[in-house]
């Protein structure tokens, strides 16, 4: 465990089941099915799977928005349970979430400077000096200007709003970072700035990503190892360039038969 940043063993959630107020048995659906993994400390590990198959699922799980039915989760080496009875402060110094739709998960009605300075001020204690000083270094971190901080996340594009969402993320000062297909809603010139702009700010602060993504030639360009999630299940795991040579799965064959290829940089 001492060079893990997230270990899951057996981790499933089920929805549904159980009866109904008038006693009718309810469909129970596995959208986890007993899936164990391990994040190490310095890697990028991507999830990849269809629509469907619990990818994002697992990664909800992961950072306490999902309860997992049964299994057992840690992060860094801590009981992830125990991690969130600690409260959200606690949790969220260890590991951060970073949405899909980056405009959606910044508050329309809030500018960027208040969206970087809560977890700077919650999480961290930092003072007003040092709140100022630390998004001045998040946003050159992101490649992102200094006025930023004044506007709202109706003014930029999905793009920038990637970014700052990323910023926001590492405000925390967490070193592991889930990643729910963080540039498939980007044009394809501005997912392989995101692509790079993450690949930097892994080596420049020592992060690890679990990155959640359907699509492997995207997967191909930035992970160390890959984990292909079919029907809720893990159904093949290997370090990236054995994966898109040797693929064991007929459904891991399947993914790379309809994805285009890209050059890992």
């Amino acid at each position: 465990m001492s060079g893990s940043a997230i270990e899951v063993r057996n981790l499933s959630k089920t929805f549904g089941g159980g009866r109904s107020l008038f006693g009718t048995e309810r469909h129970a659906v596995k959208a986890v099915d007993q899936v164990s993994l391990v994040l190490q400390r310095g890697e990028t590990l991507a999830v990849v799977g269809e629509s469907g198959s619990g990818k994002s699922t697992l990664a909800r799980m992961l950072v306490g928005l999902e309860e997992p039915t049964f299994g057992d989760m840690q992060i860094a080496g801590r009981d992830a349970a125990a991690l969130r009875r600690d409260g959200p402060r606690a949790f969220g110094k260890m590991v951060q979430y970073v949405f899909q739709d980056p405009v959606a998960s910044l508050n329309p009605r809030k500018m960027i400077r208040q969206a970087l300075e809560a977890p700077l001020k919650l999480m961290n204690g930092y003072d007003a000096g040092k709140r100022q000083a630390r998004m001045a270094e998040l946003l050159d971190a992101v490649q992102m200007p200094k006025d930023t901080l004044d506007r709202y996340p109706h003014e930029f594009s999905g793009g920038q709003a990637q970014r700052i969402a990323i910023a926001r993320a590492l405000a925390a000062e967490a070193e592991i970072l889930i990643l729910d297909e963080p540039v498939s809603a980007l044009d394809v010139s501005v997912q392989a700035q995101v692509l790079l702009l993450l690949r930097d700010l892994k080596r420049q602060f020592g992060l690890s990503y679990l990155f959640i993504s359907h699509d492997l030639a995207v997967v191909e360009a930035i992970s160390d190892r890959v984990a292909v999630m079919h029907k809720g299940r893990l159904v093949e795991e290997a370090p990236t360039d054995q994966l898109f040579r040797a693929p064991r799965d007929p459904y891991t064959r399947q993914l790379l038969d309809s994805a285009p290829k890209l050059r890992k940089a």
